[in-house]
């Protein structure tokens, strides 16, 4: 029994087709490795045949063939391993490492977008426990819908095609499956059960992999290890224009530019020459500035609200990437704070609970030294302050987080004396959301705020108060970002993911 076999007894209840009644790819034996890159190779050709087979069934369905006499299934790729000894490792890293000896498995989807990611992960452990791996048949079906890539896709028309429900034949996903039970620390091992070994399966990705493309109206390949996410088109803007000359000038930094749609811009070219505008505005577009290696910066506009934050994090965080920051406008709540002031939150009040089913309003978030000292050195590069004068323009503190914009309008006594006991000194509707999720989601997170009113002091954001505001501060704001991202991406990853973020046992995969 795998990691993943409670699906199994789900689908069990739901269907009654015998193991001998389905129509499966060729049987393939394990193989076991001793090196990373013969572990992902391994992946990627169990993956491509298990989907291959899929998707060549699915044809047949809508032509019509005659596959009515059998379900068709095919299983994710598994990656196996077993620690015999308790024999203490090279820990500094917060990852590549395990709590205790044990079986570990983990399904696998998409290794070829992973690859980099895989052979870091598994070489981890061979090296540090003198291990082979199993590459093999996980208990885990695919679902159909994700045995097609971001040009092709499983839609109700292609069922409706048919008399025959779709779900006779093919697994479908199944929510029940798909839970942060691993990565939120409520995983429950089942007797025989192998433990976790990376934190999200198999399924989980592929849902938020889909969810992704939908959203950004970007693929999941382009996205890059380091995300700015933004509340504002002025910074949107602001940032295609940096791409844009980038691109121009071809300095070798950066190797392309992908807007929504797809569309690519690379090194040397004007304009895109390939992709096209979506038929409609995604609801949270995501620009990438490529670089090797996935090192380069993407940029979502995650429009306003908790909900949008969480929702996009849910999904980036399966990408695994190496840092995530808030970039957008907040409330300041100090007298002695200026439009234009920013805010370098070193902690945060959760008063969205958006997150308060996975993670408890009274786990502390905690500032990541790295991801601030990053953010305070680019504030001193671009304002040209430094040491004691670098106070004028920024303060480090409390940012609170609420999901009702129109707070002002009711009883303000209550709140207001909430956000003093908490030493607030801004207020916005995203920046704990992230950061809780990437405390969650164990990826280093940081957020930088630029006072754009100060409801507390009279000084409300209305049409044309803070218009000389906008036009000097955003491009500031935006460049302290990228710069600190760049200064992010030049650092090794023992120093950048943090131990502190992680639990008393977690997995060995990032």
């Amino acid at each position: 029994m795998q990691l993943e076999s409670r699906h199994d007894r789900i689908m069990g209840e739901m269907q009654t087709d015998a193991q001998s009644d389905l129509h499966t790819p060729p049987f393939e034996a394990d193989v076991l490795c001793d090196n990373a890159d013969d572990a992902v190779a391994a992946l990627i050709a169990r993956y491509q045949s298990a989907t291959g087979f899929l998707r060549e069934r699915f044809q047949r369905y809508l032509n019509g063939d005659d596959i009515g006499v059998q379900r068709t299934r095919a299983w994710y790729p598994e990656i196996r391993l077993t620690i015999h000894s308790f024999a203490e490792v090279d820990n500094r890293l917060s990852y590549g490492n395990v709590s205790s000896p044990g079986h570990y498995a983990t399904t696998v989807t998409r290794p070829e977008l992973y690859r980099s990611y895989l052979r870091e992960q598994i070489a981890l452990l061979i090296k540090n426990y003198h291990v082979q791996v199993t590459i093999g048949q996980s208990d885990t079906p695919i679902p159909v819908h994700f045995a097609f890539d971001d040009d092709n896709h499983v839609t109700a028309g292609d069922s409706a095609r048919l008399e025959q429900p779709l779900r006779d034949y093919f697994d479908v996903p199944v929510l029940a499956t798909i839970d942060d039970h691993i990565v939120n620390g409520t995983f429950e091992r089942t007797l025989g059960d192998a433990l976790p070994l990376a934190p999200f399966t198999a399924q989980r990705i592929d849902y938020s992999l889909a969810r992704l493309s939908h959203y950004t109206a970007t693929r999941p390949e382009h996205f890059q290890n380091y995300v700015l996410f933004t509340n504002y088109q002025f910074y949107v803007d602001g940032f295609c224009d940096f791409a844009r000359d980038c691109m121009r000038s071809g300095d070798g930094r950066y190797s392309a530019f992908v807007e929504p749609g797809n569309q690519i811009t690379r090194a040397g070219e004007s304009a895109p020459h390939c992709g096209a505008l979506p038929p409609r505005p995604p609801q949270m577009p995501a620009y990438h500035l490529v670089s090797e290696g996935g090192q380069g910066i993407t940029l979502v506009n995650i429009g306003v609200g908790p909900s949008n934050a969480k929702t996009i994090t849910d999904h980036i965080g399966v990408l695994r990437p190496d840092a995530w920051l808030m970039l957008g406008h907040c409330a300041g709540l100090r007298n002695t704070q200026r439009l234009g002031d920013y805010v370098l939150a070193h902690a945060y009040v959760r008063e969205d609970h958006v997150l308060d089913s996975d993670l408890p309003a009274s786990v502390p978030v905690p500032a990541l030294a790295e991801i601030q000292v990053a953010l305070q050195e680019a504030v001193a590069e671009v304002t040209g302050l430094s040491d004691y004068e670098l106070k004028r323009v920024m303060r480090t503190g409390t940012v609170a987080t609420i999901a009702d914009r129109n707070w002002e309008l009711r009883d303000q006594s209550d709140p207001v004396r909430r956000l003093s006991q908490s030493r607030a000194v801004a207020l916005d509707m995203e920046s704990a959301t992230i950061a809780a999720n990437g405390f969650r989601f164990r990826v280093p997170y940081g957020t930088l705020l630029c006072v754009s009113d100060k409801p507390l002091h009279g000084e409300l954001k209305l049409p044309g108060m803070a218009s000389a505001f906008y036009k000097q501060q955003v491009d500031q704001h935006l460049r302290i970002g990228i710069m600190a991202m760049q200064t992010l991406s030049q650092m090794p990853p023992e120093r950048l993911h943090s131990r502190k973020l992680r639990s008393f046992t977690e997995t060995a995969f990032k």
